[in-house]
């Protein structure tokens, strides 16, 4: 079986470049967050967090006031933002890698990975 992947190139509406910033930004925060907090379950008392710890996260996030604008956006981006981590990190405990290190609103790639169950 071979697998392939595609990269395009499309020129967004005023209304799409609005929605992948807003994806955008949802993506970031939630990577910083859940890095955040495996950080602090580290330091604090030496556990390991995996990436259903952090997807559990992700839910509850959503349900609070100042966190509710995440449901706003598709929840596939965000879900592929933690796998990103967990990779990081098992790079990291692998010694093939850094620590993994927070995303800067100024200097990181403004990325989204959609999966084909994103779209119908």
């Amino acid at each position: 079986m071979v697998k392939r992947a595609f990269k395009y190139r499309f020129y967004p509406t005023g209304e799409q470049a609005a929605e992948l910033a807003r994806t955008f930004g949802c993506v970031r925060l939630v990577y910083n967050m859940a890095l955040a907090a495996r950080t602090e379950a580290w330091t604090l008392r030496q556990e390991r967090v995996n990436y259903n710890a952090t997807s559990a996260l992700l839910t509850e996030w959503k349900k609070t006031e100042e966190l509710a604008f995440l449901n706003d956006v598709s929840s596939v981006p965000l879900q592929q933002a933690l796998r990103h981590l967990q990779v990081a990190f098992t790079n990291f405990f692998g010694k093939r890698a850094k620590y993994p290190t927070f995303k800067s609103k100024k200097n990181s790639r403004r990325s989204a990975e959609y999966t084909t169950s994103a779209f119908r």
